[in-house]
C-alpha cells in the first residue's frame, strides 16, 4: 500500500466486498442488492453514492459510464471497479478483522 495508508470503515468494506463479488456487472443497484441480501441490512442509494464517490477519491475505485439506458430515462449506469489499491485496502480491512475476532470463540454470547 501506499505511504499513506488508506483504511475502509465498515460500509466502506461492504462495498468493497460487493463490488468483488459483482466483478464486472457492479453499479448502483446491484452493489445495494448485494449487500441487502447478504447481511439483511437496508442500503440507500444516497448513501451508496456518497461512499464511491468517497471511495473514488481516495483512489480506492475508478468508475465509468455505461451506455444510455431507455429504462433510466436515458441516463448510463455507473459502473465501477476496485483499483490495486482499493484490492490491497479490502484484504487488510478483511485480515485485520480476521485476527481481530481469532480465538474468541464464542465470548461475543454472553
Amino acid at each position: 500500500m501506499s505511504p499513506e495508508r488508506k483504511y475502509l470503515g465498515e460500509f466502506e468494506q461492504m462495498v468493497a466486498a460487493a463490488i468483488l463479488r459483482l466483478g464486472e456487472k457492479a453499479y448502483g443497484v446491484s452493489i445495494i442488492q448485494t449487500i441487502e441480501e447478504r447481511t439483511g441490512r437496508p442500503v440507500s442509494s444516497g448513501a451508496l453514492s456518497v461512499t464511491l464517490d468517497r471511495m473514488e477519491k481516495k483512489g480506492l475505485l475508478r468508475s465509468r459510464l455505461g451506455d444510455a439506458d431507455d429504462g433510466r430515462g436515458g441516463r448510463p449506469r455507473r459502473y465501477v471497479d476496485l483499483t490495486a489499491e482499493g484490492r490491497e485496502a479490502a484484504s487488510e480491512a478483511r485480515a485485520a478483522m480476521l485476527r481481530l475476532w481469532q480465538g474468541l470463540g464464542t465470548a461475543y454470547e454472553r
